[in-house]
């Protein structure tokens, strides 16, 4: 009898000893269902009110989820085109990232997480089976901030190491407010759309350089009497160029570099590339969240657009119909409209879309082909165009 009942005592004994929970179904979420709805899940069995906070919506929009009994909260949006999106929860006033999603959007305060929705074929942002260049994390003891320690991350092109003797051009490609240096490759993908594009041979190969935006503690709007743009101004040209240029096989020349950036980096780009017309000769804003004062700051360049034009390469201004909110879009076509009444060359890209990577992604996919070259790629428009 002894012999029998040890075996039993020891079943039940053991899941105890161990800490062993009685099984519960793991949550899915985000679940991307094959019509490209999905489903985000929180378990949350004490809460009392759990949002969805996705950047497909306007600003400050949410959806509720519902709670089952169990005190699971689920609720499915869509169909959604087929890229990637940022989200999060807000529980009962907290704003949190999914935790059961590995995909994670570092933020300067916060965090949020990454859904990607498959479309029938891949994208350009999407993985594919072609050669890739390498993302490297530089560490940088900045001296324009006073020796705080900042992240370059740097894009080489496929083939960068087994070309010791060539030279490449490089794009300086800047975030948005409240993002990383990490923003462009963990969400925007950078990598992946520079490494398809050449695939395709349809941009030339380059080195892209993504810093740090913030050069000013996030939320500071001015320091010294320097604002946030003239502050990372100083840094890019005087920290993040001469470690990129040490460090990196740069070809040299204005010819071969060139800028762009998203909201914030679209702001900054912008401001960069007219103060320094003799390093840059091409600019790309995304939904740029400001843009120079041309008539007030740089009234000769509006009044010789002969020599202006002369200087600029690629002149490239997108954003999204859908981004109206804080007047990104207005404000982008009227700068659009101010160089086509001086005969400035220019593109101006209004595309469906909201202040997204979604939006950006794309940007990239579009301007990227245009830069380096001796004449400008097929089918692009060089000269003044409307809306």
């Amino acid at each position: 009898m002894k012999k029998l009942l040890l075996p039993l005592m020891l079943s039940l004994l053991l899941p105890a000893v161990h800490g062993q929970q009685p099984a519960t179904p793991p949550v899915v979420s985000p679940e991307v269902h094959p019509d490209r709805t999905v489903t985000f899940r929180l378990l949350a069995p004490k809460a009392t009110e759990v949002t969805l906070t996705t950047d497909w919506l306007p600003t400050n929009s949410t959806q509720k989820m519902e709670k089952s009994p169990d005190g699971l909260w689920s609720v499915t949006v869509g169909p959604l085109a087929p890229t990637g999106y940022i989200y999060s929860f807000n529980l009962d006033g907290v704003a949190m990232a999914d935790p059961v999603n590995p995909l994670i959007k570092l933020r300067a305060r916060g965090s949020g997480s990454i859904v990607e929705v498959p479309g029938p074929t891949p994208a350009l942002w999407d993985l594919q089976a072609v050669p890739h260049g390498l993302v490297e994390i530089n560490w940088q003891q900045s001296a324009v901030l006073k020796g705080e320690p900042r992240q370059v991350f740097v894009y080489t092109p496929p083939g960068y190491a087994e070309s010791p003797g060539r030279r490449y051009p490089v794009l300086y490609l800047l975030h948005g407010n409240n993002d990383t240096a990490a923003g462009w490759t963990t969400a925007g993908h950078a990598n992946l759309i520079l490494d398809n594009l050449l695939a395709q041979n349809r941009a030339v190969p380059m080195i892209v350089v993504m810093p740090f935006g913030h050069a000013l503690p996030y939320g500071t709007r001015a320091a010294g009497g320097r604002t946030n743009t003239e502050t990372f101004e100083d840094y890019l040209v005087h920290d993040v160029i001469p470690l990129v240029e040490a460090r990196y096989r740069v070809a040299a020349g204005r010819d071969q570099c060139a800028i762009a950036g998203l909201s914030m980096g679209g702001d900054q780009a912008s401001h960069i590339f007219f103060h320094n017309l003799d390093r840059f000769s091409a600019l790309g804003a995304f939904s740029p969240a400001g843009l120079p004062n041309l008539t007030a700051d740089y009234p000769a360049l509006l009044n010789d657009p002969a020599g202006t034009n002369s200087r600029i390469a690629v002149l490239w201004l997108a954003c999204g119909r859908q981004d109206q909110n804080v007047t990104f879009f207005p404000n982008t076509e009227r700068f659009a409209a101010l160089l086509a009444a001086h005969q400035i060359n220019y593109a101006w890209n209004p595309t469906d879309g909201f202040h997204n990577f979604s939006t950006w992604r794309q940007n990239l996919a579009d301007f990227a082909p245009l830069l380096f070259r001796t004449a400008p790629a097929p089918g692009v428009v060089r000269t003044p165009k409307g809306k």
